[in-house]
């Protein structure tokens, strides 16, 4: 069954807009799990400008399900990572300044790089995940780095999605269907939502994660964050 982490990165964005503690973020990690969140993503960046470094020490001792930082691999985020051990790091290839991801890693050309970095992972007893298009060769390259997992850019498919549905998820099934047969688990995430979210999972029931952030906190303004993080698990379970 695909698991659901709430990505709190916009908790933090609202919080530091005007400083202090209001709104909490471990506060609002603690209350994503008692409502049904299966993990809490966080992905702190290099000018802190939403989820900070303390956020994710602080964070830590209060996950009760997953944890799952992303971030690029820089000297500073692999000190954070080791010493905060969560339960598995998805490595992306954002510059210092980008505003969000926005394509997947190269793992052809950054192999050897991403070599070293899963070892890191792995000796701290990390489990490993890399930030991919829904490209074979990228997925290949993920597998032969020793990665654990790929997790699939779905900007795409989100773009595409209601103009044609089944176009849009052709390539995901074939990049998913394959990380599985080299014996990597599936991920995903980026502009999903409840719209378009059930017919991905429909169509690949095998996704072992799902990470939403921005749409479902943007729900949670309209609905509740009790009543949104039920209405995306009935979208990834049923």
């Amino acid at each position: 069954m695909t698991k659901l982490s709430v990505n709190i990165n916009k908790i933090a964005t609202l919080r530091n807009s005007r400083g202090g503690t209001i709104p909490n973020v471990v506060e609002a990690a603690v209350n994503c799990q008692k409502f049904g969140a299966e993990g809490i993503t966080v992905h702190p960046r290099p000018d802190e400008r939403h989820i900070r470094r303390q956020d994710v020490y602080d964070i830590k001792p209060h996950i009760t399900t997953e944890f799952n930082i992303e971030g690029y691999p820089d000297d500073d985020f692999m000190r954070l990572v080791t010493d905060v051990r969560p339960t598995q790091v998805t490595l992306v290839p954002d510059g210092p300044g980008q505003l969000t991801s926005d394509h997947g890693w190269n793992t052809i050309e950054h192999q050897q790089f991403l070599r070293q970095i899963v070892g890191r992972l792995h000796e701290a007893n990390i489990r490993a995940s890399i930030f991919v298009d829904a490209a074979p060769a990228m997925v290949e390259a993920a597998a032969s780095v020793g990665a654990d997992r790929v997790e699939l850019y779905t900007e795409p498919y989100a773009a595409m999605y209601h103009k044609n549905a089944d176009a849009a998820i052709a390539p995901f099934i074939v990049a998913a269907t394959l990380a599985q047969k080299l014996g990597l688990g599936v991920n995903a995430g980026h502009d999903l939502n409840m719209k378009n979210l059930k017919f991905l999972i429909d169509k690949l029931p095998f996704i072992a994660e799902v990470s939403i952030g921005h749409a479902l906190i943007a729900d949670a303004l309209y609905l509740g964050l009790r009543k949104t993080i039920q209405e995306y698990l009935e979208c990834v379970q049923s």
